[in-house]
Parts: structure tokens; C-alpha cells; sequence
């Protein structure tokens, strides 16, 4: 079985993703941008604006550059490191020109810090930790005062801008990570999903071998089977209706035959590849006819409405074994409910873009968990027609574009729907 795909690479490249930290940074220039033209001008008018502008293009400049791809090299952990670092620095250079510590937006350095704790490996995020503590110490010490125009409001404005910086901060850590945590999640499920098609065609790929064999040994019995009834039907003693059985069995061991001989042609082969245009209706009709051949007592009625005459679809063996899966199911449904004179019903449509193949019987229906089990692991595959044969029409249709889908039918019984992309001319 070839190898699963291992989600590190790619989800590390989710929590590394260049646009979310590009985001968190307009998130900064916002708060810098407010500090610098309402909240000090308003509160410090001494306060000298010119060198939070300063602090505010510069940053401003980066994101342009890194939107403007000036930087591509800036990926992965490191490029994800460098950039909150440009953040932190940014932050700091800030802070020193608006008092320091004494500064309640001192605060806004821990969004930078939990963001590179929840997207960097260890390393990387205690280096950015380090840096910030650093920064915190410099600025004890480092600083411009500011000097507000009512000093005696100075613990009140003080602490308001500790609330208003603390639920900025929890605000912008809540947004980032929950959004990185819905990507997330988002990528496992994909992952997942390649990964059981891959499993799923790993198994095909061992039934297509296991079917080849299968096909060279089953010849020769099956080329006695051809001798005994020749010789049956030789014999001038036979009654009328054991002779009749005798041609049906002649015609089955044909049937049997050509199948075999079709396995062993396309084992090896790019099934896909092998396909071509084919009109949809007289497709499926020419796969329902072999299968009645194969089924001479069940009764099965193809209809299509006018509107349907000239849809084309692309079409190989792989996706008329899966027709003939569902249309086998559907007349052991009908057997299974008691319904067995029942015609299997077989109608085509377009919709949407799609061509609609549809298989209908008044079967007991089937239960939605066993059909999506069946897709993909057949492991529990029974007479009932819901093990290896469902999971190779999934499989085909989906190798085809399109995909497979079962409704309840009015009145009792399945409707089984491939929906195959039709080619426009």
C-alpha cells in the first residue's frame, strides 16, 4: 500500500500562513494608527506625534512590501519568526516614544507573544518570549514620558487604557486563533479524506491484481465447463426443456468467459486513460443489456426523456462495472423484499452540468451508515451487495469526476444516482 500523506508539511503551513500574520499586523497598525492621531493628541497634545508616524509608515511599508510579494522567501517557521519579530520590534520602537512601561498599550506585546506560542515550534516561540521580556526591561528604563494635559486624571486615563488594552489583546488572540483553528481543522478533514481515497485505491489496486489471476486460473474450467456442454447438448436423447437449460448454460459459460478475457485485457491499464466520449444514454443501455444477458429471469425498464438524447460523458470499463454493480444491487433488492417479478428501473437526466444515471428498485432501502463504511473499507463485504462492489463504484465514478449518491424512493425502496460531469462539445 503506498504511503498515506503525513500532515505535518501542510499544516504547518496553515499555522505559518503569511496572509493570517499579515492580517494580525493591520490589526496593529490599526491600534498604533488610533493611538497616534485620537488618543494623544487628545490626552498629551505636548506629546511629540512625528515619531509615532514614523513607527507607524515603517510598519505600514513592511505590510505593502510582504502584500506587494517582495519577500517570498519569508515562509515557513522562520519567515513566520522574522515577521513577528518586525511586530515586536515595531511595538517596542512605538512604546519607548509613549512612555514605556508607564504605557497601558505595553500590554499589546502579549498578543505577539501567544500568537507565536500557537504557530511556532518551541524554539522559535521561547526566542520570541525572550525578545519580549528584553524589550520589557528596556523600556523600564528607556523611555520618552508622556505628559497628559489633566495630571490629575493621569490614574484614571492610566487605568482605563489597561482595560481597554486588555480586552484588545484577548479580543486579537480570541480572533487569530480561533481562525487558525478553524483552517485548522478544515485541513485535517481534507487530509483525512485524501488519505482514505488513497487506501481505498491501494485496495483497488490489489483486487485489479487478485482479479487478473483470478481470470488467468478461471479459464481453464471454465474452457471444460464449454466441452461438457457441447457434449450435453449433443446428445439427441435430451428433452425439450433440459436442452433449453443446457443452451442457457452454454450462453452463461460465453458470458463468462468474454469477462475473463476483458479482465486479463485491461489488467495493467490506466482505466481513465482508456475512456473516451460515449453518449450517455446509449451507454448505459448497452451496460444494462449485458447485464441482462449475465441475468435472463430479472426484469429491468431504461427510459430517457427527450431532453436527454446527446449527453456525452467519459466512460471506460471501470465505470460501466460500476452500472453494472448498481444495477445487480438493485435487482438482489428487489429479491431480498419480496419483489423479485419487479422491473429494476433505469432512467438518465441532466442536471446541473451533471449527467444524472439513475438506478431504481423497491428494495427494504439501505441504511446510510453501511453505504458510507462501504465506500471506504469493504472489509465487511457480503452477499447483500454492499461490500467490494459499492466501494468500486465509488471509487470509478470519483475517478471520473462525478460521485455516487442514494435517495429513498416514494413508495418504497432506493434510488442509486451516479452524477458524471457531462462534456460539452
Amino acid at each position: 500500500m503506498p504511503p498515506v500523506l503525513a500532515p505535518g508539511g501542510l499544516l504547518n503551513a496553515v499555522r505559518t500562513d503569511r496572509g493570517r500574520l499579515l492580517q494580525l499586523r493591520w490589526v496593529s497598525l490599526l491600534a498604533m494608527a488610533l493611538m497616534s492621531l485620537v488618543v494623544f493628541p487628545w490626552l498629551a497634545p505636548a506629546q511629540p506625534v512625528a515619531p509615532l508616524a514614523g513607527v507607524t509608515l515603517c510598519l505600514l511599508a513592511v505590510n505593502l512590501a510582504l502584500l506587494g510579494g517582495l519577500a517570498e522567501w519569508l515562509v515557513g517557521r522562520w519567515g513566520a519568526f522574522l515577521q513577528l519579530t518586525v511586530d515586536m520590534v515595531a511595538w517596542g520602537a512605538f512604546l519607548y516614544f509613549t512612555g514605556g512601561v508607564t504605557n497601558p498599550a505595553i500590554s499589546l506585546l502579549l498578543p505577539v507573544v501567544a500568537v507565536g506560542a500557537s504557530i511556532l515550534p518551541a524554539l522559535q516561540a521561547w526566542l520570541l518570549a525572550a525578545l519580549a521580556v528584553a524589550l520589557y526591561s528596556l523600556l523600564w528604563q528607556y523611555h520618552q514620558p508622556v505628559y497628559l494635559a489633566d495630571a490629575d486624571q493621569a490614574m484614571y486615563w492610566h487605568l482605563a487604557g489597561m482595560w481597554i488594552s486588555f480586552a484588545f489583546s484577548a479580543a486579537t488572540v480570541v480572533w487569530f486563533i480561533v481562525r487558525l483553528n478553524s483552517e485548522l481543522a478544515r485541513r485535517e478533514d481534507e487530509l483525512a479524506a485524501v488519505n482514505a481515497a488513497r487506501a481505498r485505491d491501494a485496495y483497488v489496486v490489489g483486487l485489479g491484481k487478485l482479479a487478473a489471476g483470478a481470470a488467468h486460473r478461471l479459464g481453464t474450467p471454465l474452457g471444460t465447463l464449454r466441452i461438457l456442454t457441447d457434449d450435453l447438448a449433443g446428445r439427441a436423447e435430451l428433452a425439450v426443456e433440459v436442452r433449453e437449460d443446457v443452451e442457457l448454460m452454454r450462453e452463461q459459460v460465453d458470458h463468462c468467459r468474454d469477462i475473463l478475457n476483458g479482465l486479463t485485457r485491461e489488467a495493467g491499464q490506466q482505466r481513465a486513460e482508456g475512456g473516451g466520449p460515449v453518449d450517455a444514454f446509449a451507454w448505459a443501455s448497452d451496460v444494462a443489456e449485458r447485464w441482462r444477458r449475465l441475468r435472463p429471469g430479472a426484469a429491468l425498464a431504461i427510459g430517457a426523456g427527450a431532453a436527454e438524447a446527446g449527453a456525452v460523458i467519459v466512460a471506460d470499463a471501470s465505470l460501466g462495472e460500476a452500472l453494472h454493480n448498481l444495477i445487480d444491487n438493485a435487482a438482489n433488492a428487489n429479491i431480498r423484499a419480496g419483489n423479485a417479478d419487479t422491473a429494476v428501473e433505469l432512467h438518465t437526466q441532466r442536471e446541473g452540468g451533471m449527467v444524472v444515471i439513475a438506478v431504481l428498485d423497491r428494495g427494504p432501502g439501505l441504511e446510510p451508515g453501511r453505504v458510507e463504511a462501504a465506500r471506504h473499507a469493504p472489509l465487511g463485504a457480503h452477499a447483500e451487495g454492499m461490500g467490494v462492489g459499492l466501494m468500486l463504484a465509488h471509487a470509478a465514478i470519483e475517478h471520473h469526476g462525478g460521485r455516487l449518491e442514494f435517495r429513498s424512493r416514494p413508495g418504497g425502496g432506493t434510488i442509486a444516482r451516479m452524477l458524471i460531469p457531462e462534456q460539452v462539445a
